[in-house]
């Protein structure tokens, strides 16, 4: 251990010296040398020292961006732009386990549709839980368009928890948008299908097809979505897209746009023009207006009907209770935003080169004298635009989607067919400024845009194309987003993002400090559910069980765990045609010390974080040997946590073989690990003087890290009993080994004591009497 040590510290003094020669070397060259080699000015600095996070530095907002077609939802960082993570949504995702284990399969196996394991979504619109309109930071929702879901995403430890199917829809662009309190999260229909799953002609596309918005109603005390107390408000054959819900003075209403108003079917197979043709002909379609507080009382009073099994209020019913209204809206919009106030909402046409705001008393005013320019095919009254109309800006072409600053009356809106950002005021109508993008934006978002009291500060431009912002790889590029400084009167472009996951369509953005997340699990957890694995054990507990039924298929239960360095047991034996389910618990509690589990040929991979009990069952229904092995670079005896699966044919004899050591060892091999194993002890020891003469109690990471180490101590402990008595037997074979598992134990300990230790000095920890 000394000669070991001592290379340590001389590698540790070459790093020093390497790292103090590059420092000179990177001070002797000037920021003006640095600007002429890499071809940069000024502005280019400014924008990098604006992004720019030093090594241990924390983002001020994190960013929860759909992953598109990934089906997932991608996190970075703002203004760094790093991305820290990929969160499995709708589509497995094997670094995290997500589709692997028995628990998230659990939760996939919710979003079943039809009953058909759908293992692919089109994620869209990500919501963020509000309380009283303000983000808080709890829980996440997403949005598949492709199939209607929602997921719930649980922001403690950021992973899925809840898949709900929407059981009328056939896709559901719009959602995931929440009311000012998550009552409820709102999805909206998107292409107009028959509510039952039989086939139904297109020719009775105007009678029997139909849109709608549902009202998922959110439990905020179990974290879930209460499919039974949900609803749906049915609504025309018209192209639901976005909606947004009411705040302040407009809470319990809710507002979805629309396109294809027209109701046209296409079909260049039946000599129609295209739907693109006759889904634009008209010069405006419908902005939906909908009181789902008096919608939420007529469900409950019985007022709807079940079909699928779900609750819909029918388009007669809502029309009849003042729940339902049309507003005229410049064709083909993309979204309708509900200012901070919750005075206004913000529609813009993709064909219209205007944005127009609308008023949500002037919309009252017209309900309340029934003052309507008529009704639509299904009865619905329609307000006229001039009615409820606040004012209208002309910013440009293409515009899309609408975020809001800080700053009073104050918007961003973004310009698909000009590339660029337009600032306005939405109050006066007026442009205040713009900015050009790359290329061809789509949505947009301002630090906490959605909430009531939105940040300003950045804004993220989501570009649907690079062409020549990146290094070329191939013919799918990534996607860019941009971000973009609002904090001046000016708007100014900071940095490019390449996002290489799918089409990220939304965005949604919460400063840092309103989320809390666990580092750790509580031991034996079952990460999907949030409560105590029935197949978690604690060291020491770990067993194998084997039972058969009446018609003789057996299972094999492995209750295993994980710990630096080894995963136990490191040997299964089972019987062809077995169904087999191995459990295994991570003990450690230090943070960030995960641990996974692959297998050979058995499709198996698990992801195993601190305190996290996690599963795999599969058939053993070929003979032959299986390793396995932990997939995370845990520690230095990584390489050696390892193990065998052996499934042996039915009726196996096994034949009386030795097992041979391919080492002999001796007395004198077993004094000398002794000896290494009391100096590495010596420095334990000082290490572990040094952590409690400090005020390490203080510090939860640190605590973590000490829990680990004594953990690990013991287990030395352990060892040597084990080393002392095979010695006084004269086995020197096990006597050895025994002895360097015990020095094995005592290595994890001063790695995890070093670590506490460097930690503590560069926090500046206190001396303690």
């Amino acid at each position: 251990m000394q000669s070991m040590t001592k290379t340590a510290l001389s590698l540790a003094v070459g790093i020093g010296i390497g790292l103090s020669a590059a420092t000179s070397a990177w001070s002797a060259e000037s920021l003006e040398q640095v600007m002429e080699k890499r071809g940069l000015t000024q502005k280019d600095l400014l924008a990098a020292a604006k992004t720019y996070t030093p090594t241990g530095g924390r983002d001020e907002y994190l960013a929860f961006a759909s992953g598109g077609q990934s089906g997932q939802v991608i996190v970075y960082g703002i203004p760094s732009m790093r991305i820290l993570k990929y969160i499995g949504v709708f589509t497995p995702e094997p670094w995290q386990g997500y589709g692997f284990d028995d628990e998230s399969k659990a939760v996939l196996a919710q979003g079943r549709v039809r009953g058909k394991d759908i293992l692919f979504g089109d994620t869209h619109h990500p919501a963020i839980t509000e309380t009283n309109g303000e983000y808080d930071g709890r829980y996440l929702f997403i949005n598949d368009k492709a199939n209607p879901r929602v997921a719930v995403i649980d922001l403690h430890d950021f992973e899925t928890k809840q898949i709900v199917v929407n059981p009328l829809f056939k896709s559901q662009h719009g959602g995931a948008f929440v009311t000012e309190n998550t009552e409820y999260v709102i999805t909206a229909a998107q292409y107009a299908a028959p509510y039952t799953n039989d086939f139904v002609p297109l020719e009775k596309f105007n009678d029997e097809y139909r849109g709608g918005i549902t009202y998922w109603k959110f439990d905020r005390d179990k974290g879930r979505i209460d499919e039974s107390a949900s609803f749906t408000v049915e609504a025309p054959p018209y192209s639901q897209d976005l909606s947004d819900a009411g705040k302040g003075p407009s809470h319990g209403w809710s507002f979805t746009n629309s396109f294809c108003s027209e109701r046209y079917v296409g079909g260049i197979e039946r000599g129609r023009p295209p739907f693109e043709a006759g889904c634009s002909s008209k010069d405006t379609d419908f902005l939906h207006a909908v009181n789902w507080r008096k919608a939420a009382e007529l469900i409950a009073a019985g007022k709807g009907k079940k079909v699928n099994g779900a609750k819909l209020l029918p388009i007669d019913v809502a029309v009849a209770n003042d729940v339902l209204f049309l507003i005229p809206e410049p064709k083909s919009p993309h979204g309708v935003d509900v200012t901070p106030d919750g005075k206004f909402m913000v529609v813009s046409g993709k064909l219209d080169s205007h944005a127009s705001v609308y008023s949500f008393e002037k919309i009252q005013n017209a309900i309340k004298n029934k003052k309507f320019e008529g009704k639509d095919p299904y009865g619905i009254p329609i307000i006229a635009m001039e009615d409820a109309l606040h004012t209208q800006a002309e910013l440009g072409l293409g515009p899309l989607h609408t975020q809001f600053d800080a700053k009073e009356c104050v918007a961003y809106t973004s310009l698909y067919v000009d590339s660029m950002v337009a600032k306005w005021n939405y109050c006066e109508g007026k442009v205040l400024d713009k900015i050009s993008i790359h290329y061809n934006i789509g949505h947009l978002m301002t630090m906490e845009g959605d909430s009531v009291s939105p940040d300003g500060k950045y804004l993220v431009a989501l570009n649907k194309l690079a062409i020549d912002r990146f290094n070329p790889v191939g013919p799918l590029h990534p996607q860019n987003h941009q971000l973009i400084d609002i904090s001046g009167e000016k708007m100014e472009l900071l940095y490019d993002m390449p996002l290489p996951l799918g089409e990220p369509h939304y965005v949604v953005s919460i400063a840092a400090d309103k989320l809390k997340p666990v580092v750790r699990y509580k031991s034996r957890t079952n990460s999907r559910t949030d409560e105590r694995s029935p197949y978690g054990v604690r060291a020491g507990r770990e067993k194998t069980e084997r039972t058969c039924d009446d018609k003789g298929q057996c299972t094999v239960h492995v209750y295993g765990t994980t710990i630096r360095s080894h995963i136990t047991p490191e040997i299964i034996e089972v019987e062809q045609g077995d169904i087999v389910s191995i459990h295994l618990t991570n003990l450690e509690r230090a943070q960030d010390q995960v641990h996974g589990f692959a297998m050979y040929g058995q499709n198996i991979q698990l992801s195993l974080e601190p305190g996290k009990t996690a599963s795999a069952t599969f058939v053993a229904d070929q003979t032959g040997v299986f390793p396995y092995y932990c997939t995370e670079f845990c520690s230095a005896l990584h390489l050696e946590m390892q193990g065998y699966l052996l499934v042996k044919p039915k009726g196996y004899k096994s034949e009386n073989l030795k097992m041979e050591e391919g080492t002999a060892y001796t007395k004198a091999d077993y004094e000398t690990q002794v000896k290494t194993n009391v100096d590495t002890q010596a420095v334990i020891d000082m290490v572990v003087a040094f952590i409690t003469s400090h005020n390490y109690k203080d510090f939860p990471l640190v605590v973590g890290l000490v829990e680990d180490a004594t953990d690990q101590l013991g287990f030395a402990g352990e060892a040597k009993k084990k080393a002392e008595a095979a010695a006084a037997k004269k086995d020197w074979q096990n006597a050895m080994l025994w002895a360097n598992q015990w020095w094995q134990y005592q290595v994890k300990t001063a790695d995890l004591g070093l670590r506490a230790k460097t930690f503590l000095e560069q926090n500046n920890a206190k001396k303690v009497n």
